[in-house]
């Protein structure tokens, strides 16, 4: 990738969803993009998200699970020559079911691996090379799981709960620095995690879901207004965020168990 004056972004998870949707804000407002996904999608993502020669946009393919996905991925990034203006934090996976009876532990483990340890992994690549220029965006996808226990998505909630704490802290750790960091606290999303994560027969994976193009706009907005999180999508989600904020564990927990719970969706 050439120098250009445009802005330089990355975004991970970019090959559909709230991930694309992410990439196709940053190209809209003049950036250039290193997206990447694990699958063969992203080839064909960054063809849409090039704009008539006014960008330019590398897709880089690489497993965010394991660790030489996330060198391959830095490596791509440094290849490039380009400091880091922002990146979107993004990928992540979830899977369904009562842990201890039905999912898998290959499963829950690789849960973990995509949403936690590539997470804090490109972090550390990423975030000393934007101290020391004393400039950068960074967004994380949390969720609005990361407020309440995830019943029948147990390692999933808890993924993002680790997620929301990990941005927040960073935040106030950059507080002094050119680094800005907001996570992206999305509810049920139109995309294809809920089939991915096994979880057609529930109520969530059945029921209405918000745009992933309306909740990477007011996330790209949250961004560039310095915003610490924002609960993004419909107002039926901003409603459960607030809730979220006030409601007993317990009463969340149960809550889910009735949009999460395997059946509950025929």
């Amino acid at each position: 990738m050439t120098d250009t004056q445009n802005p330089f972004a990355v975004v991970t998870g970019a090959s559909s969803g709230i991930g694309y949707e992410l990439a196709k804000q940053f190209a809209e407002h003049g950036y250039d993009l290193l997206v990447c996904a694990e699958d063969e999608g992203i080839e064909e993502a960054a063809a849409g998200l090039r704009r008539d020669g006014q960008n330019q946009v590398t897709a880089v393919r690489a497993d965010l699970a394991h660790f030489e996905g996330v060198e391959h991925l830095y490596a791509a990034i440094l290849e490039t020559a380009r400091p880091v203006d922002a990146i979107a934090l993004n990928a992540g996976r979830g899977i369904g079911g009562d842990f201890t009876r039905e999912t898998t532990l290959r499963d829950e483990l690789n849960v973990i691996d995509v949403n936690v340890t590539s997470t804090v992994h490109l972090a550390k690549r990423v975030l000393p090379d934007m101290v020391a220029r004393d400039a950068g965006q960074v967004l994380f996808t949390s969720s609005i799981a990361s407020m309440m226990p995830g019943t029948y998505q147990a390692v999933y909630n808890a993924s993002k709960s680790f997620v929301q704490s990990f941005a927040e802290a960073l935040r106030a750790e950059l507080k002094d620095t050119g680094v800005t960091v907001t996570a992206l606290m999305p509810g049920p999303t139109d995309t294809n995690f809920f089939h991915r994560a096994e979880m057609d027969d529930t109520k969530v994976g059945a029921g209405q879901k918000d745009d992933p193009a309306v909740v990477a706009k007011q996330g790209f907005e949250a961004l560039q207004k310095d915003k610490a999180k924002v609960v993004a999508g419909s107002v039926k989600t901003k409603v459960q965020g607030a809730v979220s904020k006030v409601a007993p564990d317990s009463v969340k927990g149960e809550m889910h168990r009735r949009m999460a719970e395997p059946g509950s969706g025929d």
